[in-house]
């Protein structure tokens, strides 16, 4: 009996091993659907791929900053949990799916790409004033 329970047991890990994982691929999803998550998930990520003067002039709020053109290098320091809810925008959609794209090839599994904050219809936060900006 133990015999066979191994011979099983092999026979699956190597069923397992020749299917292979699925490939990870990142979410594209509106932003309306992203801020159904934000409110009922805790624990998520809002990653915004901007510039620095972009994020400074305005954001959304609770928002964190790694450049599209960074996270190759900050990443594994700044997003250490890859399976972690990772939400992310830029401008108007290209960054961030360049950079959700990036996430994914690093091994991040949960991305969420809702394109650009020029298609954000709920509150941001701006510099100028550093309150709030819209309606939700």
């Amino acid at each position: 009996m133990k015999k066979l329970f191994i011979a099983i047991l092999a026979l699956g890990i190597l069923a397992l091993a020749a299917c292979g994982a699925p490939e990870a691929v990142y979410r594209k999803i509106a932003a309306e659907e992203a801020c159904q998550m934000m409110q009922e998930t805790d624990g998520y990520i809002l990653l915004d791929v901007r510039t620095d003067e972009e994020f400074a002039e305005k954001h959304i709020g609770g928002a964190i900053l790694i450049p599209a053109y960074e996270i190759g290098n900050r990443a594994a320091a700044e997003l250490p949990d890859k399976n972690a809810l990772i939400l992310l925008y830029c401008r108007s959609g290209g960054r961030s799916e360049i950079a959700a794209q990036e996430l994914v090839a690093m091994g991040y599994t949960n991305v969420y790409d809702f394109g650009g904050i020029i298609d954000w219809p709920y509150d941001t936060v701006c510099k100028s004033t550093d309150a709030t900006n819209g309606a939700k």
